[in-house]
């Protein structure tokens, strides 16, 4: 195999290693994946986008027919070398990867849409990086109780899927999430069949400002164990959040990663609720991999 041009890219601290290959030519084996994700014998990041053309990978497939403009797919393992459905951090580094390359002409009024194997997602620039629309949102998998190191009693945790699947679960104070060690992976009943990212969250005080909600919050992402940032959590710790809160909580929310601040909003449209996150995107260096 020749050696593999890469870029390493994050946002907000939830990082990813990036390599073009649009022709679909190169098979990564899952081991292969892992040791590129390897923090001590690797780049090391929290996942892994290859850039391909929709046309030349079978998960493609269900991407152009489900858009036609959706030239190109982010196909996105994670650190353990598992597929994931989408990464909402990595979907917006990707969008800084093919334009930074060249790869698509992205004027600041244009709508860029990729494909995943989560659906079809559009993009957009704006002031702190891209926004993702990240489609419509469901509640899903229940009330489970979840179990954390550190955490003395287990606690329902709240199952939303947003293009993948989550847990969040509410917490009482901002020690009470400092405490928690998620270098452990947190224990559903019942245990999801393919797994979950879970989220602990905390609302700031106060929680509502001009019109905005303020949370914090960490995350045990499936196949990737802690991470300073997930996009797609970011959302459902928002969307959970909004649903405890009741009538009258807001449709847009700041929520505070340790990598940094991601935006969320939601807003009705004719096939139902949609919610779109925002926030930066950049890429960091290059270089090259043997493997």
């Amino acid at each position: 195999m020749p050696d593999i041009h890469f870029t390493k890219g994050h946002g907000t601290g939830n990082d990813f290693v990036l390599f073009s290959d649009p022709d679909g030519d190169m098979t990564l084996t899952p081991a292969q994946l892992s040791a590129i994700a390897n923090r001590h014998f690797g780049v090391g990041a929290d996942g892994i986008i290859r850039a391909v053309k929709s046309r030349n990978l079978p998960a493609g497939a269900a991407a152009l027919a489900e858009d036609e403009s959706a030239e190109w797919f982010m196909d996105y393992h994670n650190a353990d070398g598992s597929p994931s459905e989408m990464c909402g951090n990595g979907i917006r580094v990707y969008a800084q990867y093919l334009l930074t390359n060249g790869l698509i002409q992205l004027e600041p009024t244009d709508t860029l849409t990729i494909g995943t194997r989560g659906g079809v997602r559009d993009l957009q620039r704006n002031l702190k990086g891209f926004q993702v629309d990240l489609g419509r949102w469901s509640l899903d998998g229940g009330e489970p109780l979840v179990r954390a190191k550190n955490l003395p009693v287990a606690r329902p945790g709240l199952g939303i899927n947003v293009g993948n699947p989550h847990v969040v679960v509410a917490l009482s104070s901002a020690e009470e999430l400092a405490s928690l060690d998620l270098s452990y992976i947190p224990v559903l009943d019942p245990e999801p069949a393919d797994g979950v990212n879970v989220e602990f969250v905390v609302p700031d005080e106060p929680m509502v400002k001009d019109g905005v909600g303020y949370i914090t919050m960490r995350v045990h992402e499936r196949g990737s164990g802690e991470t300073l940032s997930c996009g797609t959590g970011a959302a459902a710790a928002a969307l959970a959040t909004r649903h405890w809160a009741g009538p009258g909580a807001p449709n847009q929310w700041k929520v505070t990663v340790p990598g940094g601040t991601l935006g969320v909003r939601m807003w009705a449209t004719e096939d139902g609720e949609h919610v779109s996150l925002s926030g930066p995107a950049e890429l960091v260096f290059e270089g090259e991999l043997s493997l």
